[in-house]
């Protein structure tokens, strides 16, 4: 219980990694306010909850937990969130910023030569924009307080260019998560709020899982354990950059990708 008493945020956490954290934050000890854009999203992948949502999940385990379905690319909706969850919880002490991916590629010139203005707006929206808003209205409790945890969530495609050109809105969007990370680490550092992520490589998510084919599948060749990785293992990360064992870290950006990631 080492997050007992704690209050955190999660968004994207309707199904997938951010369903993930939520329940491992929970099992902490924290109640947990669970967003998502559709609260009912595990649906279109499939994905069995153990009870009707993500919420019921939460508070099976004695947590409380609040499901706010919003759209964090919103500043106006973004806001009303952080107001809804403080006049429901009186604090916040965690923000976890998963909200992301890289949706609709199937459709699009991902190229960085070609890429057409609607789609990079659109992935940086979701990616980076989210997570900006996010903050900035966690930062206003957490400096009132003098304390929090912030951890977005960058991702490998962020760290390396990938050596084709290909997948360049995601992969710049990512990176910005990963360098604003750093930029808001310093100024929130005097305040006694610490802000770090991680960058998740291939994760068994219900939608990594769909879209894994043969191509997928060679790619395990290319990670050090020669396996993609479990969501708890990412969440336990998240448990690192959360409690006090990072007490003295801040402004990092830990892979989370089983070796894919080498410098």
């Amino acid at each position: 219980m080492k997050l007992a008493g704690k209050v955190a945020l999660v968004t994207g956490a309707g199904r997938g990694l951010g369903r993930a954290y939520a329940l491992h934050l929970a099992h902490l000890g924290a109640d947990v306010i669970v967003n998502d854009v559709d609260l009912q999203s595990a649906r279109e992948y499939d994905e069995q909850l153990s009870a009707d949502t993500v919420m019921a999940e939460i508070e099976a385990l004695g947590r409380r937990s609040l499901g706010i379905q919003a759209d964090v690319t919103n500043k106006d909706a973004v806001d009303a969130m952080f107001e809804e969850a403080l006049g429901s919880f009186g604090r916040l002490d965690i923000l976890v910023n998963n909200a992301g991916g890289n949706l609709r590629w199937e459709t699009s010139d991902d190229s960085a030569s070609g890429a057409p203005p609607e789609r990079f707006h659109y992935i940086m929206d979701i990616n980076l924009t989210s997570a900006i808003l996010c903050c900035q209205a966690a930062c206003r409790p957490m400096k009132a307080q003098g304390s929090g945890k912030i951890v977005n969530i960058a991702s490998q495609a962020g760290l390396w260019s990938g050596r084709t050109g290909g997948g360049m809105p995601y992969k710049v969007a990512k990176a910005g998560v990963a360098h604003y990370t750093r930029v808001l680490a310093a100024e929130l550092g005097p305040f006694g709020v610490n802000v770090n992520c991680i960058a998740p490589g291939f994760i068994a998510s219900s939608r990594t899982m769909r879209n894994w084919d043969k191509a997928g599948t060679q790619l395990t060749d290319q990670i050090a354990l020669r396996r993609v990785g479990m969501p708890i293992e990412a969440a336990k990360v998240i448990e690192f950059l959360v409690t006090d064992l990072s007490d003295y870290v801040t402004g990092q950006c830990i892979p989370v990708c089983g070796g894919y990631v080498a410098w």
